[in-house]
C-alpha cells in the first residue's frame, strides 16, 4: 500500500476515536457506518427469514454484523473478525456527589487495567448514556458525549510526594476522585448536568453508565508524522479496521465465497463475563439464527461452524526502547511492520500453526507485512477473546493485533500504516480470495 491510502485510512482511523468515546458510542459508529454501507439493523423480536445482504444486531456496547451473499447455502462458512469495544478508563459511580476540602468530587470506579499515572493532569469529559423514561413506560436510552474540560485528576505536587519518581507514590485506590468545582457537594448536580446537555429533562433520567474521557483529540506524532497518538488504540483500531473489511468485502468487485462476519463484544478488558462480552451465548445464537433464517438444518450449523475461521484482533505490545528486557528476546515487534501475530503455548492466545498459515498467506494475498509476538517467559501473558470464542464455536481461531505502546493508558501510540495493514488483511480473509 502506499502512504496515501495509508494515511487515508488512519485519518478515517482518527475520526472515528473522536466519535467513539464509551463503547455505546463505538456501536453506533460502527452501525451508521454499515447503514451508509447498505446494511439494515435487526431486532430480536423481528422475521429474520430469508434475510439476505448486509445485516447487523446492536445490543448495548455489543455489535454482531455479516453480509449474506444472494444465493449462498444455508451451510457457508462464517469468516469471523472478533474484536472489543471497551478501553480501561474511570466509571461513574451510582451516587456520584462528593468532595472534601472546600472541593465538588465525583466518585468514580476503575475499569480494566488502568496505568493511574497517565489519567493525572488531563482535562476529562464524560460519555456514555443514560436510560430515560420512555413512552408507555417502556425506557428509552440516550447517547451523552460531552467533549469539554470538566473535570480533573490533580497530581500532588512533588512537595508533599518527594517519593513519586521512586515507585512509592500514594495510594491511588484513595486519591482519584475527580474535582469540578468549588463548594460543598450537591445531591443529583452531576446528573443534572449531563441531562441538561443532553437535551433531557433530569427528572426523566432512572438510570446511567457514564464515564470519563480524555478530551485531548486524536492525532498525529514523529519526525514525520508515522505515528499516530489517540485515546482508546486498544481497541479501537481492531473495531475500525473489521468495519472497512466488512464494508469492502459486501461492496466489492468480487462477491464474498464466504459469510464474512464482525462481532464487537464489550467488557473484554474486565472478563469479558456479561449478556455482550465474548464469554455470553450472543455471537453463537445470532449465527445459528442466520442459518436457520436462510432454512438451514442443524447439519446445516455444523457444517457452516466445521468451516469456520475466526481472527481475534486486539492491540499488542511493540518492543520498549527503555524497558526492551521485559519483551522475548527474539520476538521485538516494531511499529509500521505490519500487524503481529500473537502466540502462546498456554492458549493465552488461540494461535496454532493452523491459524498461522491461514493469517499470513491472507497477508500475502494483501501484499501487507507481519510480525510474530510471543510474551518474555519471565512476564505474565495477557489474553483476548481469541480463546474465548475459540472455546465457545469450536473454530479455527488466529490472536493478531497491532504493535503499540502505553497500552491500556489514557493515550496510547501506534505506527500510521499498521491499521491500513490490518484492514487489508481481514478483508482478504473475509472476501476468501
Amino acid at each position: 500500500m502506499t502512504p496515501a491510502p495509508h494515511r487515508s485510512h488512519t485519518d478515517d482511523l482518527l475520526s472515528f476515536i473522536a466519535a467513539s468515546p464509551s463503547p455505546y458510542h463505538v456501536v453506533a459508529s460502527a452501525a451508521q457506518r454499515l447503514e451508509k454501507a447498505g446494511f439494515r439493523e435487526l431486532r430480536g423480536t423481528d422475521d429474520w427469514t430469508g434475510a439476505t445482504g448486509g445485516l447487523f444486531v446492536s445490543r448495548a456496547g455489543a455489535l454482531i454484523a455479516w453480509y449474506v451473499p444472494e444465493g449462498a447455502p444455508a451451510h457457508t462458512p462464517f469468516r469471523i473478525v472478533g474484536t472489543h469495544t471497551d478501553s480501561p478508563n474511570l466509571r461513574i459511580k451510582p451516587a456520584p456527589d462528593t468532595g472534601t476540602s472546600g472541593w465538588r468530587q465525583i466518585g468514580v470506579e476503575i475499569y480494566g487495567g488502568v496505568p493511574l499515572n497517565t489519567w493525572l493532569d488531563r482535562d476529562l469529559g464524560i460519555s456514555g448514556r443514560l436510560a430515560l423514561r420512555g413512552p408507555d413506560g417502556v425506557p428509552r436510552s440516550r447517547l451523552v458525549q460531552l467533549d469539554e474540560p470538566l473535570l480533573r485528576v490533580p497530581q500532588l505536587a512533588i512537595h508533599l510526594d518527594r517519593q513519586v519518581n521512586e515507585g512509592v507514590a500514594l495510594d491511588r485506590q484513595r486519591h482519584i476522585a475527580p474535582i469540578w468545582a468549588l463548594g460543598d457537594p450537591r445531591e443529583g448536580e452531576l446528573l443534572r448536568r449531563v441531562a441538561t446537555a443532553a437535551g433531557e429533562d433530569p427528572a426523566d433520567v432512572l438510570g446511567w453508565d457514564l464515564m470519563l474521557h480524555d478530551i485531548q483529540p486524536p492525532g498525529y506524532l514523529g519526525v514525520d508524522r508515522e505515528f499516530v497518538v489517540a485515546s482508546r488504540l486498544d481497541n479501537q483500531v481492531s473495531v475500525h479496521a473489521g468495519v472497512t473489511a466488512l464494508v469492502d468485502a459486501a461492496t466489492g468487485a468480487t462477491q464474498p465465497g464466504f459469510i464474512p462476519v464482525l462481532a464487537a463484544f464489550d467488557h473484554e478488558e474486565v472478563g469479558s463475563g456479561s449478556e455482550t462480552g465474548a464469554q455470553s451465548p450472543l455471537l453463537e445464537r445470532i449465527l445459528s439464527r442466520s442459518v436457520s433464517a436462510r432454512g438451514g438444518s442443524d447439519e446445516d450449523w455444523s457444517r457452516a461452524l466445521a468451516g469456520a475461521f475466526c481472527v481475534s484482533a486486539d492491540m499488542a505490545h511493540a518492543v520498549h526502547p527503555n524497558y526492551s528486557e521485559r519483551h522475548d528476546p527474539d520476538h521485538r515487534p516494531l511499529p509500521n511492520s505490519g500487524p503481529t501475530v500473537k502466540v502462546n503455548v498456554n492458549q493465552r492466545y488461540a494461535t496454532d500453526s493452523t491459524g498461522i498459515a491461514m493469517f499470513t498467506a491472507a497477508a500475502e494475498r494483501a501484499g501487507a507485512p507481519w510480525q510474530p509476538f510471543v510474551s518474555n517467559n519471565a512476564m505474565p501473558c495477557g489474553t483476548s477473546i481469541g480463546p474465548l470464542t475459540a472455546a465457545r464455536l469450536g473454530v479455527t481461531t488466529v490472536d493478531v493485533g497491532v504493535p503499540g505502546l502505553s497500552m491500556h493508558s489514557a493515550r496510547e501510540l501506534c505506527g500510521v500504516r499498521d491499521p491500513g495493514y490490518l484492514a487489508a488483511i481481514l478483508t482478504t480473509i473475509m472476501v476468501g480470495d
